[in-house]
């Protein structure tokens, strides 16, 4: 049996997979990742299938190792990250000989990295899910982030699968780590208007949206605002919902509304006029005005944003938005297709010793 153990937790580290889906109707959030792009690429990378739990760490990483030889791959926000003191990539599997002690440290860009394990981390699934619902308590890891002296059980993959040769390459060579050759993981141009066409995941890139039922309740002013000033991430933001600080949005007259499911993605806007967008650990039903919706390809760039970064809108038919999740969708499936041939082929590489931070 493989387990992982923490020496250090990391600011906010949660195991999380694709999300509790079907039981909003009782009160229960869906959770899952705040970046769904990044945990797809890290379970393709080392051959989960991509609702295999992963996990989310926000703004610092921990410090853990494993009881077996195990494969991994670190992708989202980029950090500096060491496995006994030594450098390794991100957006690659890497195999770690049981022991070795991987150290996710200083955040350089972004607000989320995400670790996936080959065979995924095992917690019981509560209604469904490995996620972690931290305000109810259940799911992931004890129903709360990671703790030091944690140790969280990893999966096993299927016994009818031949061992990888990168892993049949650590036993023969006595390395510590062993790189997987590299994949190719660009993805698509989710601004296909031209936009920061060099960086996808830009902070400044607009987020796009597609206005929602009570866009025309809204005055021509706000509407207006939301696409051609900034609005600024706040400190009171978290997996619930990004909480954005700017010009009020305002109504041209009062709205009673009866509350509805929410969805991930939701730009509700409530009396202040100060916008919130709904994320991941957002509540089962909301009752503000519903000004327009994320579009889903772009709520990755936004779970990667911090505090402080200032964000512009931009308003996109929902064909569009369809078109751009679709493509994100095949860039991935081109990636898993990718990731499985390298993870079956002879010939990954090993990590160079100059590499060391430490």
């Amino acid at each position: 049996m493989n387990v992982m153990t923490v020496e250090r937790p990391g600011m906010l580290s949660t195991l999380q997979d694709t999300g509790r889906l079907g039981h909003q109707q009782y009160g229960v959030s869906v959770n899952g990742p705040m970046d769904e792009w990044a945990h797809r690429l890290a379970n393709a990378l080392v051959g989960n299938e991509e609702d295999a739990a992963v996990l989310e760490c926000t703004v610092t990483g921990p410090r853990l190792h494993f009881a077996d030889n195990t494969l991994v791959a670190l992708c989202g926000a980029r950090m500096r990250i060491t496995a006994n003191g030594q450098a390794i990539p991100q957006d690659r599997a890497v195999l770690l000989r049981r022991g070795t002690v991987l150290d996710v440290g200083e955040r350089l860009q972004g607000a989320r990295l995400y670790l996936a394990v080959r065979g995924g981390f095992a917690p019981e699934p509560v209604l469904g899910s490995r996620s972690t619902n931290i305000r109810a308590g259940f799911g992931g890891h004890a129903g709360r982030a990671l703790k030091r002296a944690d140790r969280v059980l990893v999966g096993r993959m299927s016994r009818d699968l031949p061992v990888l040769p990168i892993e049949k390459l650590m036993v023969q060579s006595g390395m510590p780590i062993v790189l997987a050759e590299q994949v190719d993981v660009t993805p698509p141009h989710w601004r296909g208007n031209g936009d920061h066409e060099d960086d996808d995941t830009a902070p400044t890139a607009p987020i796009r949206f597609i206005p929602g039922p009570h866009w025309p309740a809204f005055t021509a002013a706000a509407q207006d605002q939301l696409t051609t000033r900034s609005y600024t991430v706040t400190q009171q933001s978290d997996r619930m919902g990004a909480r954005l600080s700017g010009e009020p949005l305002k109504l041209t007259a009062p709205l009673e509304l009866i509350s509805e499911a929410t969805a991930f993605g939701t730009i509700q806007v409530p009396p202040d006029g100060q916008p919130i967008v709904l994320m991941a650990d957002r509540q089962s039903a909301g009752g503000y005005p519903k000004i327009a919706y994320v579009a889903s390809a772009d709520l990755p760039p936004l779970a990667q944003a911090m505090p402080g970064d200032a964000l512009h809108f931009k308003a996109i038919a929902q064909a569009d938005a369809e078109l751009a999740w679709r493509a994100a969708d095949d860039r991935l499936q081109e990636i898993q297709t990718a990731a499985t041939r390298v993870l079956h082929a002879r010939g990954p590489s090993t990590i160079e010793p100059t590499q060391s931070q430490e």
